[in-house]
């Protein structure tokens, strides 16, 4: 009994650790095509820029412009706070422009292999001011982002995209964290038990 409990224990740790760390979000909109598309299940790191900033090139999870910024750890167990996924194009004190269906970064041009398709508009060469970031969706022309006028600052970037899970179902996540803790609960208790059985065939020997 004293190891099921510890086994509980530990599984609620790692469990509480995952909730924390890891949130999973499912891709309701098309701004990210080709990277990811409607029915994605995507996992952001929310620990990702605690001691780091954003790079260049980075795909985050924001918080929509014009919401109150929420603490990293806001709805513990609810996954679908609402989000927006983007891509990182310019840093603070960087220079950025879109002109002849190509963006500019401190005046080179920007090489973007992932988008769906060039951008059909225009934007006058900008500074990004400290604290702030410039980001743009994949599917340039059918996304809403800085382009339209707003920066986002780090505190409203609740975290790094690190992995995508493929869905073509719309599963609905929330039930995922039983079964997970469930698992987890398994894994632990299967290994005191086979450390248990090895201790015990150890003194079993011994005692002979």
């Amino acid at each position: 009994m004293r190891n099921f409990l510890i086994v509980l224990l530990i599984a609620a740790a790692v469990f509480a650790g995952l909730q924390i760390s890891i949130k999973c979000f499912e891709v309701f909109d098309v701004s990210m095509l080709p990277t990811y598309k409607e029915g994605n299940i995507i996992a952001v790191n929310r620990l990702a820029y605690l001691t780091d900033k954003p790079k260049q090139g980075d795909i985050v999870a924001l918080y929509p412009p014009g919401e109150n910024c929420q603490s990293a750890f806001d709805r513990f167990f609810n996954p679908y706070a609402a989000h927006y996924i983007k891509r990182v194009i310019a840093k603070p004190g960087d220079t950025v422009r879109i002109d002849n269906h190509q963006v500019f970064i401190n005046g080179t041009p920007l090489c973007e292999s992932y988008i769906k398709e060039r951008p059909d508009y225009t934007l006058p060469e900008q500074l990004i001011p400290d604290g702030k970031y410039f980001v743009l969706g994949d599917n340039r022309n059918n996304s809403y982002d800085s382009h339209k006028g707003w920066l986002v600052e780090q505190d409203e970037i609740s975290g790094q995209v690190c992995f995508r899970f493929w869905s073509t179902e719309y599963p609905d996540i929330r039930y995922t964290s039983i079964p997970l803790f469930v698992i987890i609960v398994g894994v632990f208790s299967i290994d005191a038990i086979l450390g248990s059985n090895k201790k015990n065939r150890l003194n079993q020997k011994i005692s002979v």
